[in-house]
């Protein structure tokens, strides 16, 4: 699933991991969000990291496999409240 709207969204949030307000839209690098060779996984799987956090995490620099798979997730959980917040902001 591609949604323009929602990375959009993504990147206007700080990095998830060390709060720097320039931030990507980061795609899951797991198997069960989608990714595969040479395939991004779902837009819905995607968290705010900078440059440098991005860059370590899909490098697997902050884990293993398993432990930045774990880390994604809480990540994931993390940004949807942010998002939320977000919204009632807009209101």
């Amino acid at each position: 699933m591609r949604s323009p709207k929602r990375l959009a969204e993504i990147r206007k949030l700080p990095c998830v991991r060390c709060g720097n307000p320039d931030s990507q839209a980061a795609h899951s690098n797991s198997a069960k969000h989608g990714k595969g060779r040479s395939i991004k996984a779902s837009d819905e799987y995607t968290v705010p990291l900078c440059f440098k956090c991005h860059a370590a995490f899909d490098r697997f620099e902050l884990g293993s496999r398993a432990e930045s798979e774990a880390m994604f997730e809480k990540w994931l959980v993390r940004v949807e409240r942010m998002l939320v917040m977000e919204d009632r902001e807009v209101f």
